[in-house]
């Protein structure tokens, strides 16, 4: 029998909570993953794993992890099995726990301490930890197991330990990385993890789609009629989804970067120029976009975008803001809009510098107007943007809400911003206003129908200059 065979016996033998071995009723697609990822010699050592909700991600991780400890981990090596908290932790950990005290054969080769597995044997350990975890740069482990990635918080703390633990796998010969996880949000950093498995050579990925064959169809068809679709495809057929409340999907938005960076004025098109104005907490945003039209259709071009971050200790200077604004308002013949609440002694200032100042109240109303134009002309692929990770990572992650019945606004998640989206959509807004009465009348007649719309053609659109004059002086 092979080194792999007896690695592989092992882990048939592990008994599960009701006394059945893992061997006896795992099915085809778990021996598979046994196989691949067990296998010290495979030519893909790195594993991206998704299951569906019940589909023994948790006990297989501990089973795989135990199995490797007892047989193949060398004398006084170190590996870690992450998860998205510690409660979650804990639950691998358990399963780790059950493993040792259910099987006879592991008696006296095990040591299980609070977060740490030791074998006996050799010394070497698993130590379990959270997503929050601190210190985790200068690790050398040879197995990394990611249980539940796409769980994981939307942090620059669980990135940071993502970073730590999935790179410090290059630092040592044969060590071997796991991710096993649920699908999730598209949006959520752990898809462009599997983006980058689906194309590396390193990488092998394993996508079981639709529920564990072991649930009751009655139990799983309950699920679909009480929980939102996006969740139900999410969690039982393990497919990617975004939640309802996204702003847009990540194949339009996709679609919208047709800009290779910023664009340059161009003689005789109107431009506008839109601020959102943070301090402290939240940043301070320009952009700077003109419109098209083909016929009917009406397409917004961002041409620029500028942002200031401030903190508490040291607040945005707008002073700062307001020569570059000056700037860049006159090269591009802009229009300035901006919330006059926000930054009227700015306005003033521009004015006198001959800057053309239009003013924008944030009312509830008018908020829910930017949200509405924003999701729609993201959804109908009318924009044009630039290539730019950050904005395409926070329109991809801006939730719209009812504010007040049928009224919408913009929201984020907590540690993300929406000030480059509100940007966006205040000088689209203003753009849209512009139009001819035909023309803007029909976009707003839209804004009321977000949920009953069809999504437009996906022919793209070509970069052709704006048709429209400058904005009268």
């Amino acid at each position: 029998m092979s080194a792999l065979e007896d690695t592989l016996d092992l882990m048939a033998s592990l008994r599960l909570e009701d006394g059945k071995r893992w061997g006896e009723v795992a099915v085809s697609c778990q021996w598979e993953d046994a196989r691949a990822i067990l296998n010290p010699d495979s030519t893909t050592p790195y594993h991206f794993l998704t299951r569906s909700r019940g589909f023994s991600k948790t006990v297989d991780n501990g089973g795989f992890a135990l199995t490797a400890l007892l047989t193949q981990f060398s004398a006084g090596s170190r590996s870690y099995a992450i998860a998205a908290d510690r409660e979650q932790a804990r639950l691998l950990l358990d399963a780790i726990a059950n493993f040792c005290r259910n099987t006879p054969v592991l008696s006296g080769h095990t040591e299980v301490e609070a977060y740490r597995v030791f074998s006996l044997a050799n010394g070497a350990s698993l130590e379990v930890m959270s997503a929050d975890a601190a210190g985790v740069w200068g690790r050398r482990p040879v197995f990394v197991f990611a249980d539940e990635l796409a769980q994981w918080p939307d942090t620059n703390g669980a990135r940071r330990v993502w970073e730590a633990m999935s790179s410090a796998v290059a630092k040592v010969r044969g060590s071997r990385l796991v991710v096993l996880t649920t699908a999730g949000d598209p949006a959520h950093w752990s898809r462009n993890v599997l983006d980058h498995a689906l194309v590396d050579p390193l990488w092998r990925v394993h996508e079981v789609h639709g529920p564990a064959p072991w649930l009751d169809p009655r139990r799983v068809a309950e699920q679909r009629r009480r929980l939102p679709e996006s969740t139900f495809c999410r969690l039982f057929l393990n497919e990617w989804t975004a939640a309802e409340n996204r702003l847009t999907g990540l194949d339009d938005l996709r679609a919208c970067v047709t800009l290779p960076g910023p664009l340059e004025p161009i003689p005789g098109v109107a431009y506008v120029c839109s601020l959102d104005v943070g301090i402290k907490r939240d940043r301070t945003v320009a952009a700077v976009c003109h419109a098209e039209r083909e016929g009917s259709r009406t397409r917004v071009i961002l041409d620029r975008m500028e942002m200031w971050a401030g903190t508490r200790a040291e607040p945005v200077r707008l002073s700062e803001v307001g020569e570059w604004l000056a700037g860049t308002c006159q090269r591009y013949r802009a229009r300035l809009v901006l919330d006059p609440w926000q930054a009227i002694d700015l306005a003033q200032r521009l004015r006198a510098r001959g800057v053309r100042v239009e003013e924008f109240a944030f009312s509830a109303a008018a908020v829910g107007r930017l949200a509405s134009t924003l999701h729609l002309l993201l959804r109908d692929r009318a924009f044009d943007l630039p290539d730019d990770e950050a904005l395409i990572d926070e329109l991809a992650n801006v939730r719209l809400r009812e504010t007040s019945p049928g009224v919408l606004g913009m929201d984020h998640d907590s540690g993300r911003h929406d000030d480059r989206a509100i940007a966006l959509a205040l000088a689209a807004q203003h753009l849209l206003d512009a139009f001819d009465a035909p023309v803007s009348a029909a976009f707003g007649a839209q804004l009321g129908r977000l949920n009953g719309l069809m999504t437009s053609s996906q022919k793209p659109w070509s970069l052709r200059g704006s048709p429209f004059r400058e904005w009268p002086r």
